[in-house]
């Protein structure tokens, strides 16, 4: 009988053996991130290819899998994601995002001043990344705090939480576009649900839980970084370049969930939708933001115009890590989809009764939680999660919403091994215990009302 049930074990670990080289390559992937303290890039290339060996594959074939899912994956996503990094810097070059923001906030009292700071933050967040749009608009905060006589992260939350929640839930910021490339969805609809699901998370996550911490005494008041002069909040904007520079912003928006959802809705094939489909293009989408972002924003002098070139350069510096992590990512699950190892978690994941959407959410928690990173949570659940989602055979409007819960699950918890967690605890000053009860529990608001509003919505698509 020991014989019998030694043999029996020995034949399960060899049928699952792709499946069991995964879930080590995984526990191994965590302990380089979080122990180690390596890089996600290469951390996610090791686990990818110790994968793929002990699931059988010979070396000559990992190295294969891994390069195939590089290459798919930037291929369909290096343009998009370069394009909307400088098209963030042609906004805010411009004097775009800070004008945006005097203008949307102008002339509203401190509880309406909060409300607005959470739609503004959802606004310039989608061109522009969260550390940068938050170190611009550092000093609008602490106008208001001043003006108001209120502690700072009264107003700093509420935009925090905008700033999160379409950093990663709404594309053109690298994280979703990265996710929406791993399901093989369509971006115009991740940027239709995730904009659907952005708003009420960034509400929750910012105002309304500011205005509960504010009655409890929940918010310190710190130490915040010295501001030379203290102008007046609504003074030394144009409200021309405001209206342009939400113009800009919404403009790819509109032009890529057009192009989405033009067939669906049963527009008939023709010159109209083919003008449409092709305009709604990412790629030609961000091209005509880009291009109208200049014309509107261009320098008038020489100087002004060799900043902007500069500018442009640097942005694309941290693109460049984003999109090897991003890569690796594809990496990772290309090696899943090789070895089969993808399948078996999904067969086992579906007779455990777990929807995709909840599994997504799950993965990108946990993930978030060992390793601080939104985008390589998001990027690492996303290549997991494919294989459930497409044994499920969902629709291209599910696979819009499990994004979303995964964009979720990768916004909550922020805590000490979040870069942003330290940006905030920095600029304003505050202890670790202060960051943990302010900012990590809006993040975690913003994420799981995200994740919920999804959740709401999937039955009915």
């Amino acid at each position: 009988m020991k014989t019998s049930s030694g043999e029996e074990t020995i034949d399960w670990i060899i049928e699952n053996r792709a499946l069991l080289a995964m879930l080590l390559s995984m526990l191994a992937l965590l302990i380089l991130i979080m122990r180690a303290k390596m890089h996600p890039f290469p951390a996610l290339l090791m686990a990818g290819i110790a994968a793929a060996l002990g699931a059988g594959l010979a070396p000559a074939e990992a190295i294969a899998a891994v390069a195939k899912g590089m290459g798919g994956t930037l291929g369909g996503i290096a343009a998009v994601i370069g394009l909307g990094a400088m098209f963030g810097v042609l906004v805010e070059h411009g004097g775009g995002v800070t004008a945006l923001a005097h203008y949307v906030t102008r002339g509203s009292g401190s509880k309406l001043t909060r409300w607005m700071l959470g739609l503004v933050g959802i606004i310039i967040a989608i061109p522009v990344f969260f550390d940068v749009a938050f170190i611009i608009l550092f000093p609008l905060i602490m106008a208001f705090s001043r003006r108001f006589s209120m502690v700072p992260l009264a107003f700093a939350l509420p935009l925090l939480a905008g700033l999160a929640g379409a950093h990663a839930f709404i594309p053109p910021t690298p994280g979703p576009i990265a996710v929406a490339q791993q399901l093989q969805v369509d971006l115009g609809w991740v940027m239709l649900f995730g904009l659907i699901a952005c708003i009420p998370a960034a509400l929750v996550g910012g105002p309304i839980y500011t205005s509960i911490a504010l009655r409890k005494g929940w918010l310190a008041a710190g130490h915040p970084l010295p501001l030379a002069g203290s102008k007046p909040v609504q003074q030394d904007f144009d409200p021309h370049i405001a209206k342009i520079a939400l113009g800009l912003v919404l403009m790819p928006l509109v032009l890529i969930i057009t192009g989405a959802v033009a067939g669906p809705l049963g527009l008939a094939e023709g010159a109209l939708r083919s003008i449409l489909e092709t305009a709604g293009m990412p790629v030609i989408a961000l091209l005509i933001a880009c291009g109208m972002a200049f014309l509107a924003m261009r320098p008038s002098d020489a100087d002004s115009r060799a900043a902007l070139r500069q500018a442009i350069e640097k942005s694309l510096e941290p693109v460049g890590v984003v999109l090897l992590v991003t890569g690796a990512g594809g990496a990772f699950k290309q090696v899943l989809v090789d070895t089969g190892a993808g399948q078996s978690l999904a067969n086992a994941t579906l007779m455990l009764g777990i929807a995709p959407i909840v599994c997504g959410f799950l993965i990108a928690l946990l993930l978030r939680i060992a390793q601080g990173s939104a985008t390589a949570a998001m990027i690492t659940a996303a290549s997991l999660t494919f294989p459930i989602a497409s044994a499920a055979a969902l629709t291209q409007p599910q696979l819009a919403l499990v994004a979303v819960a995964i964009a979720g699950g990768a916004t909550a918890c922020s805590h000490v091994n979040d870069s942003g967690f330290w940006l905030i605890n920095r600029y304003f000053g505050l202890t670790t215990t202060e960051t943990l009860k302010s900012w990590s529990v809006s993040s975690t608001l913003t994420g799981i009302t995200g994740f919920i509003t999804a959740l709401l919505l999937y039955p009915f698509v």
